[in-house]
């Protein structure tokens, strides 16, 4: 798969640089032309690499990336699903772990810089056009405010950015792994299905793909009558189709739930500015998502409804935010 992102045409880098956005399902990978000039992206499958290191070198060999890059790849930066302290990276999603400095010296670059993909994808908000975000709700942006950022994939991503006088600061955050909190009797029933699995329920247990599908054996549980086990696009398709109730019960459970982490994402930062929602699952529910009990949910904190009610939802829209993010940090890193 390939495509290509254009905004205006300035001046070329002296070399191109290389981007990647790691989750637990695909590596995305791209090259910077230019500034803003996002180019020969290709979405390849974690599972069918060994390692992050054969991956990158399979995206380098292709031969669109090859006719543009040749040898002449200087500096890369790669945004990862993982907690990033120090060199070495282990992924919690998947099973490839690797030392950034080992990996550099491998593909033979000057610099190379690997950051959380939230970390990255929070460095990407404020640089969003207005097509590129859809709001979901009410409430209105504060100029200069905090911004939040929450995203549902292979796991849950959580992020932030906070405002100071020299630009913004992105969030080292691991807020996927807080404890999930059920905010009705429906959803203890669900948390208490999901201990039969799990001794701790954090978030991510239940707002990811494999969430959904945990959210869904619950409900079929509780029911008590044989249904089929599916995979989480499948649940998620046969709602959008209106063929399975229960895949669409499943679905507005998730939504619901996000809206619950969302907002207290929204209380813990002050996020006036927006809480912003990206990962692989909402942007593709659509209409479905904008219909369900995401916002109402958001909204209730009792006392800090109208709190809540002012801060705007946003689900990013765009095709591969993360790299305009992981661009940012790479930049400043090379300006340092």
């Amino acid at each position: 798969m390939t495509a290509q992102i254009h905004s205006a045409m300035p001046a070329a880098f002296p070399s191109p640089r290389l981007l990647a956005d790691v989750g637990g399902t695909n590596a995305r990978f791209a090259l910077e032309l230019a500034p803003g000039r996002i180019e020969h992206i290709h979405v390849l499958a974690c599972a069918a690499y060994p390692s992050l290191a054969d991956a990158l070198m399979a995206y380098l060999a292709l031969p669109d990336v090859l006719a543009v890059a040749g040898a002449g790849i200087r500096h890369g930066a790669i945004a990862i699903a993982n907690p990033v302290n120090g060199d070495f990276v282990k992924m919690t999603n998947h099973h490839w772990a690797f030392s950034i400095e080992v990996l550099r010296l491998a593909v033979g670059f000057e610099v190379l810089v690997v950051a959380n993909d939230f970390t990255a994808l929070a460095r990407a908000l404020p640089l969003l056009a207005e097509h590129q975000k859809r709001q979901v709700g009410g409430g209105q942006s504060q100029a200069g405010a905090p911004l939040g950022l929450i995203g549902a994939g292979t796991g849950l991503g959580v992020s932030g950015l906070i405002p100071s006088a020299s630009g913004w600061t992105a969030l080292l955050s691991e807020g996927g792994h807080v404890s999930f909190p059920p905010m009705n009797p429906d959803e203890v029933a669900i948390l208490q299905y999901a201990w039969t699995e799990f001794s701790h329920v954090s978030a991510e247990r239940l707002l990811s793909g494999v969430g959904i599908e945990l959210i869904y054996r619950a409900l079929v549980a509780q029911r008590g009558h044989a249904e089929p086990m599916l995979p989480a696009p499948e649940i998620a398709r046969r709602a959008l189709a209106g063929e399975c109730p229960l895949c669409d019960a499943a679905i507005e459970f998730f939504c619901t739930m996000l809206g619950t982490i969302a907002g207290n994402l929204g209380v813990t930062l002050g996020a006036t500015g927006g809480i912003y929602i990206g990962g692989g699952i909402v942007p593709r529910l659509g209409e479905r998502f904008d219909r369900s009990g995401f916002r109402a949910r958001f909204e209730e904190k009792g006392r800090f409804r109208a709190y809540l009610a002012a801060i705007p939802t946003y689900v990013i829209t765009a095709e591969y935010p993360a790299f305009v993010g992981v661009s940012a940090i790479l930049s400043e890193r090379l300006a340092a």
